[in-house]
C-alpha cells in the first residue's frame, strides 16, 4: 500500500538515550520548544516590527468592531428578526471577522485582536509584557474607534436608543449567569488559540499553521452562538460599551 501512497508513511525517530549513545532525548525530538519570552523587552521599542504590529491589532480590532457592531445594531433596529440575518447572521459575522482578520495579521502582530488572548499568552509566557501592554492599549483604541465610527453613521439618539450592540443580561438569567457565560467563552477561544499555535503540533502537523484561523473563527463562531441568548451579544465589547454609556455589568473586553 505504501508503494501507491508514499506520503502515508512516516519514518518515526527512535529513542536510544539509555543504549549507551549519547544522544539526547531533546535531539530525537522532531520540534523544539521555543524559550519563554522574556518579562520585559525594551530593545522592541526601537523596532519598526514592533510598531507595525501595533498599528496591525489597531486597525483589526477597528474592523471587527465596525462590521459586528453594525450587524447586531441592524438586527436589533428591526421590528421583526425575518427581515434580518437574525442570530445565525450575528455569529457568522463575529466568526468570519474574525477568521479573515486573524488571516491577515498572524504573520505581523499574531493576529490577537482581543486582550484576553493578549494576557494569555503573557501569562503563558510567549510573550514580553513591553507587547502585551501595547498591543491592549492598541486593542481598546481600535474598539472605541470602531464603535465610534458607527455612532457616528447611525446617529447618538438612534445609537443610544439601539443599545450600541452592548450586551445586556437576557430576561430570565442574573449576571451571574452572564459571566460563568462569558468565563467558560473566553476560556474556549484563548485555549483554541493555545492548541492552534503549539510548536509541538506545527512541527508535526504542517498545515496547522496555514489553517490556524480557520479553527479561531469557529471557535469564535460557536461561543457567540451559544451565549448570545444569554448576554444577547455574546462576548461584551469594550468600545461600544463605553461609546453608550451603559450602567450595566460588563465582565469582558474584546
Amino acid at each position: 500500500m505504501l508503494r501507491w501512497f508514499p506520503f502515508l508513511y512516516r519514518p518515526r525517530k527512535r529513542n536510544l538515550e539509555g543504549r549507551g549513545c549519547a544522544i539526547g532525548r531533546e535531539e530525537d525530538e522532531d520540534y523544539k520548544e521555543p524559550p519563554p519570552a522574556p518579562f520585559f523587552e525594551p530593545g522592541e521599542l526601537s523596532s519598526w516590527s514592533f510598531y507595525r504590529a501595533r498599528i496591525a491589532e489597531f486597525i483589526a480590532t477597528f474592523l471587527f468592531l465596525y462590521i459586528s457592531v453594525l450587524t447586531v445594531m441592524g438586527v436589533v433596529k428591526s421590528p421583526t428578526k425575518c427581515g434580518t440575518v437574525g442570530i445565525q447572521g450575528i455569529v457568522w459575522a463575529f466568526g468570519g471577522m474574525i477568521f479573515a482578520l486573524v488571516y491577515r495579521t498572524a504573520g505581523i502582530s499574531g493576529g490577537h485582536i482581543n486582550p484576553a488572548v493578549t494576557f494569555g499568552l503573557l501569562l503563558a509566557r510567549k510573550l514580553p509584557l513591553t507587547r502585551a501592554v501595547f498591543y491592549m492599549v492598541m486593542q481598546c483604541l481600535g474598539a472605541i474607534c470602531g464603535a465610534g465610527v458607527v455612532k457616528g453613521f447611525q446617529g447618538d439618539a438612534q445609537y443610544t436608543t439601539l443599545g450600541g450592540g452592548a450586551n445586556v443580561v437576557a430576561h430570565g438569567y442574573t449576571k451571574g449567569d452572564g459571566l460563568g457565560a462569558e468565563i467558560v467563552a473566553i476560556s474556549m477561544l484563548v485555549y483554541t488559540v493555545f492548541s492552534t499555535t503549539d510548536a509541538k503540533r506545527s512541527a508535526r502537523d504542517s498545515h496547522v499553521p496555514i489553517l490556524a484561523p480557520l479553527p479561531i473563527g469557529f471557535a469564535v463562531f460557536l461561543v457567540h452562538l451559544a451565549t448570545i441568548p444569554i448576554t444577547e451579544t455574546g462576548c461584551c465589547f469594550f468600545g461600544d460599551s463605553l461609546t453608550v454609556n451603559q450602567k450595566e455589568t460588563h465582565v469582558e473586553t474584546e
